[in-house]
């Protein structure tokens, strides 16, 4: 996006909204093709572009990135000629854009979104939805003001497999969930992501539209690419970046959403020698409603404990467990307790021998696997659908919302160094005020935050 002071960036606004007037809206026949326009198309944005692609009705009719280099990759795998844009606003006014996929950095979600929203597209956005809790309000405000459909990219919704999980808990599959736990194991020791010196930026990418609306720094190479997800100017790190599909699946286990409390503790504590922000080491645990105590644990090794189930997501309830990886799951009955625990004197040590547990309750030890589900194919088809009907999408706007917040309030538990009590229908902290000045941040000049 080519850089701009403050009264183009205005005028240029405006001229968004106006061609948001102008439009009239398209309505799409079950078997016409929906013609979207990329903004973003780095690796993850690649990766959405396979899955768009493998949909005969879907038509990528424009493509936008800051980086030459991607636009030529995209280009070369699209074939013909999409038109090709640096600055996304530019593509929000062609007319014959149904629908933007946007697959840029989390501190560019909000106001491509919004802006999208307010020039009749409907909007494919990855996931986390947002930078902060107040981003993720405004873009759902916007979705549901211009009628828009809005599908977030927590893919996992869309598959067969987390949906049986998420019913088979709901229906008591293994009782009253007590624990859920999440985990994120990778050893990044001892190098990290290196620590590269400030430079200047290379000549094909526009350093200045990179970081938008995030506070002016020198370029340096882990800031941009994969990862900017390092630093908290353009994201939470990776219990937003892994944890927002954990903790969306296991809200939607518990038909929770929003926990009422939260904390975390961590940081930088393997001695890692690299240049990021964000821990290396975490450990988050919400409260939710009804007496669910849910864990994010990131941990700096090669693989979880030899005492320890290998898993993604581990459910446990009063009568077995559920551990759920990516290829599938295995519930395992727990043995019920017949007698009270007992009092434990001297003089009944007898009686406390006696002490067993029972039997299993009445749940089968069950294995389900599944090959690796193209879960993201999946997702974008449910996305096409809904755009044609005008239905809500599996991982609606709100969904995704609250799926992030979770994840965004284990970095202000983290940040404030306390436990803190959330009110999810102000979107309040209600015990510690002064942390709620972290649910939104001030965008730098002349980027204005959404309001």
């Amino acid at each position: 996006m080519k850089s701009m002071n403050r009264r183009q960036f205005t005028r240029t606004l405006a001229a968004a909204s106006v061609t948001a007037r102008m439009w009239s809206g398209r309505v799409l026949g079950a078997n016409e093709r929906v013609r979207l326009g990329f903004i973003g198309l780095g690796n993850r944005g690649d990766q959405v572009l396979d899955a768009f692609l493998k949909h005969p009705d879907a038509e990528v009719v424009a493509i936008c990135d800051i980086y030459e280099p991607y636009l030529d990759f995209a280009a070369r795998k699209l074939g013909g000629a999409p038109r090709r844009y640096k600055d996304y606003r530019r593509l929000l006014e062609e007319r014959d854009v149904d629908a933007v996929v946007i697959s840029t950095p989390d501190h560019w979600h909000a106001l491509q979104t919004i802006h999208a929203c307010e020039a009749g597209k409907d909007v494919y956005v990855e996931k986390p939805l947002s930078l902060c809790i107040a981003e993720g309000r405004a873009m759902v405000e916007a979705v549901r003001k211009h009628q828009r459909v809005c599908q977030v990219g927590t893919q996992r919704r869309s598959t067969a497999l987390c949906r049986q999980v998420a019913e088979f808990i709901r229906n008591g599959g293994i009782g009253k969930v007590t624990v859920a736990r999440a985990f994120h194991i990778q050893n990044e020791w001892p190098k990290g992501i290196g620590r590269p010196p400030d430079g200047a930026p290379p000549p094909e990418l526009d350093w200045e539209a990179w970081l938008g609306p995030a506070p002016q720094v020198p370029y340096n190479l882990n800031r941009a690419h994969y990862r900017f997800r390092w630093f908290y100017d353009y994201s939470g790190g990776q219990v937003t970046n892994m944890g927002v599909h954990y903790l969306d699946l296991i809200q939607w286990a518990l038909g929770q959403e929003a926990p009422a409390a939260v904390s975390a503790l961590g940081g930088r504590l393997a001695g890692i020698e690299d240049n990021r922000e964000i821990p290396d080491t975490l450990e988050v645990t919400w409260e939710y409603p009804g007496g669910t105590l849910v864990t994010f644990s990131q941990w700096n090794a090669t693989a979880a404990p030899a005492s320890m189930r290998a898993c993604e997501v581990e459910f446990r309830g009063t009568k077995g467990t559920l551990y759920l990886t990516s290829r599938g799951f295995d519930v395992v009955p727990d043995a019920l307790t017949p007698h009270p625990f007992p009092v434990r004197r001297p003089t009944d040590r007898t009686l406390e021998r006696g002490w067993r547990r029972g039997e299993a309750p009445a749940i089968e030890a069950q294995s389900v696997t599944t090959k690796e589900v193209e879960a993201t194919v999946l997702h974008t088809r449910n996305f096409l659908d809904c755009v044609k009907s005008r239905a809500r999408c599996n991982a609606d706007i709100e969904t995704g919302h609250r799926s992030t917040t979770a994840t965004l309030l284990a970095n202000i538990a983290l940040r404030t160094r306390a436990l803190l009590e959330w009110d999810a229908r102000a979107e309040r902290i209600t015990n510690v005020p002064s942390a709620n000045r972290w649910l939104r941040y001030t965008y730098r000049a002349p980027y204005t935050f959404p309001s």
